[in-house]
């Protein structure tokens, strides 16, 4: 088999910006097949997708993407840490990756190894920059960038390198390749036209943010849309938006965080995942106090720990994972393969992972999966899919059905 290319995703939806580094990497890489590793209904930051899975698997395999598997809920709604490696680890399982894309605002590769590679070693003089900054009460992310820059030394080369979203993760890639010892190629493709976080969409302009495309859905005009996502994309988004199939924010689950939040006792926060140095007390009373996720937010805003931290928090609750749940998925070396769709160049790659590894868990049907009696671990893993689904639904504006992980066809 010629050149695989693997790419790790969240495709919330997927946009022209997306397309331009398909193609880009597949060009770089002389790839003629592709995998996406792509989040499900639930990502990095802490908020529900746009759109389904399945929905989202749909728009990347009609754009170029043969083969789309999920990335499970333990690490889509991890840390940038735990997210990169449990991808990574995904990939390696798999056996035929070749090279590894990821979007970034450095189109410098160097400058992003430089970094891992002191992230991977943490020498003796790093971690005591660390610790002091972080005595300063800021947040974690804030204070790594810092120690680093003191640490390397290099303003020219360095600056704002840890400040940009596409830049941090892909040194998390670099990180979990090394620490894995893979043998898979990184590269890189510079990240064109708005930021990452950018909420303008130009009339003029073949690209915008996925943010500011999620914006816009909340308005009644979507229209300007079909300038900035593939004609297929935007289909399969207006479509799901007019059965009211689409999840805009965390605040489509005010009630359901709220209510959770109230019944949990401090013990029990205090237990989810991110919760340190007396939070769970914080996250108690403002759920005592306020009505919705964008107060209580307001309310638990500090210094120290980011929006999208307490995003997180607020989905571990509502999702049944504990602080145990996610060292389990730290601890697994070998996830199972939740395959959500393919085209017909997919289904040859599906049938070279076959030969190269018959002992890897590959999933068509949850239910034949979990008939089969996984170890726990990877069972435990399928649970929460499978729960952050039925969870999931219940954003939908009309209707709301449970069990859709064991009922909803791949995409072909």
């Amino acid at each position: 088999m010629s050149n695989v290319l693997g790419i790790i995703s969240e495709y919330n939806p997927f946009h022209n910006g997306h397309l331009h580094h398909l193609n880009e990497s597949k060009k770089i890489s002389h790839s003629d097949y592709s995998i996406a590793i792509m989040t499900g209904n639930f990502t990095q930051r802490g908020e529900p997708s746009i759109v389904d899975k399945w929905s989202k698997a749909k728009m990347a395999i009609e754009s170029g993407v043969d083969l789309v598997i999920e990335l499970p809920t333990l690490y889509a709604i991890s840390s940038a840490e735990n997210f990169a490696s449990g991808a990574i680890k995904i990939l390696n399982s798999l056996g035929i990756v070749d090279y590894i894309s990821f979007g970034s605002e450095s189109d410098d590769i160097s400058v992003l190894n430089d970094v891992a590679n002191v992230l991977c070693a943490e020498p003796d003089e790093y971690k005591t920059l660390l610790s002091h900054e972080l005595s300063k009460g800021v947040s974690f992310p804030k204070a790594r960038e810092k120690a680093l820059m003191m640490y390397l030394n290099n303003v020219r080369r360095f600056a704002n390198v840890l400040s940009s979203p596409n830049n941090i993760l892909g040194i998390e890639y670099l990180k979990a390749l090394k620490r894995q010892k893979s043998n898979i190629q990184p590269i890189t493709v510079k990240r064109e036209g708005t930021g990452h976080n950018d909420n303008i969409i130009s009339s003029s302009s073949k690209i915008a943010s996925a943010s500011a495309i999620r914006n816009l859905c909340l308005s009644n005009d979507i229209s300007i849309l079909q300038n900035v996502m593939p004609e297929s994309s935007y289909n399969i988004l207006n479509d799901n938006i007019k059965k009211g199939n689409v999840v805009n924010n965390l605040s489509a689950f005010d009630k359901e965080i709220i209510y959770t939040l109230r019944k949990m006792s401090t013990d029990e926060i205090a237990n989810l995942p991110d919760v340190s140095e007396g939070l769970e007390f914080a996250i108690k009373s403002a759920a005592n106090e306020c009505n919705s996720v964008v107060e209580l937010l307001s309310i638990v805003d500090t210094k120290r720990y980011t929006k999208t931290r307490i995003q997180r928090i607020l989905l571990y609750a509502i999702l049944g994972i504990t602080k145990k749940d996610m060292q389990v998925s730290m601890n697994i070396t070998k996830p199972y393969i939740r395959i959500l769709g393919f085209n017909d160049k997919g289904k040859g790659i599906l049938s070279e992972i076959s030969k190269k590894n018959r002992r890897l868990e590959l999933v068509s049907s949850v239910k034949k999966f979990v008939d089969k009696g996984p170890n726990k671990n990877l069972k435990l893993m399928m649970e929460k899919d499978i729960w952050a689904t039925n969870v999931y639904t219940l954003g939908y504006e009309y209707e709301s059905k449970a069990n859709l992980d064991f009922t909803q066809k791949l995409i072909t």
